[in-house]
């Protein structure tokens, strides 16, 4: 992956352009899993900011607005935000603004988003969104409409078309949709070719039960965010610390042959012996083994275990 931004900067509900992001080319958007159509927009946007001697950042809304407007959690996020400023930063951008979109937001109009957003409190000498981008209370506004207001007042507009075809040739619907339905049926080859690289996860590493460590698979722990939807099972990882990548194999799920307790990212790394709690960590997945099962006895959970493990390795030899 590419080297992060030496100075990414994170604001959220600035009152007026934050340091260093004065006249930035905004690309807009939620963003979410930063598919290969999200890709196109940010591309655009910084070939712009090159072009007018701009920075260039993201402008994003947190929560996502369905979950807003549903009043709970909805949507299996793909990138939470800390996961999407990790991935924008490695992109080369050098920010993203955060707006809380919450009632007062919701209602804005689509000509205050663009007046008193876009232009009085962001400064945007530019703004690129894609083709399907709506905003506005109703979703009124739309690309030709944000055209016309970016004429009105003094920032320019690009519009990327819908991206529906990566490298290979590959017909894949790209949308955070369409991956999330990928990643619900443990389908990491398919997520990764929607998303331009692999499927990733960070967290922290938490104490767990310690059964991994009796059975002879030590494992680091990480909860995920609660609305993420990925298919319980067991898969070919790598995991990122402080800089290092070690190769593993996790199981995410409620482990049914112990407790069927919440949902956890269990990771086995090969070849490791150390402490990770406390640190946080970045998990990408490489590929699907199997789905979770519930064992009749240790023994066979054991026998399971290395068979899982010998095929995390095949995997991770062809990555």
């Amino acid at each position: 992956m590419p080297e992060p931004a030496q100075h990414f900067i994170v604001a959220r509900d600035p009152p007026s352009p934050p340091a260093d992001l004065a006249g930035a080319v905004l690309a807009l958007g939620n963003f979410d899993g930063l598919h290969r159509g999200h890709k196109g927009v940010i591309a655009r946007a910084k070939t712009l900011a090159e072009k007018l001697g701009k920075p260039c950042a993201v402008l994003t809304f947190e929560p996502h607005p369905a979950d807003f407007f549903a009043k709970k959690s909805v949507i299996f996020r793909l990138t939470p935000a800390d996961a999407k400023a990790a991935l924008l930063s490695r992109l080369g951008l050098d920010g993203m603004i955060i707006m809380t979109f919450d009632a007062g937001f919701a209602a804005l109009t689509a000509k205050q988003f663009t007046s008193d957003i876009l232009s009085r409190r962001l400064g945007a000498s530019a703004v690129v969104a894609g083709y399907d981008f709506r905003f506005g209370a109703g979703r009124q506004g739309d690309a030709e409409f944000l055209r016309l207001e970016g004429a009105r007042l003094g920032f320019s507009v690009e519009i990327v078309e819908r991206i529906s075809k990566d490298e290979a040739g590959n017909l894949d619907a790209v949308s955070s949709t369409a991956t999330r339905e990928a990643l619900e049926r443990g389908d990491v080859a398919l997520a990764r070719r929607l998303l331009g690289s692999p499927y990733f996860v960070e967290g922290v590493v938490i104490h767990g039960e310690k059964r991994g460590r009796h059975l002879g698979f030590p494992t680091a722990n990480i909860a995920l965010d609660p609305s993420n939807r990925l298919r319980h099972g067991v898969y070919a990882v790598t995991l990122e610390c402080r800089g290092v990548v070690y190769l593993g194999v996790a199981s995410f799920g409620r482990r049914p042959t112990f407790d069927d307790g919440p949902p956890l990212l269990e990771v086995f790394l090969f070849d490791f012996s150390g402490n990770l709690y406390d640190e946080r960590v970045e998990v990408v997945f490489h590929g699907f083994i199997r789905g979770e099962e519930k064992f009749l006895s240790i023994d066979d959970l054991v026998a399971r275990m290395r068979a899982d493990a010998a095929e995390a390795k095949e995997i991770l030899a062809k990555t």
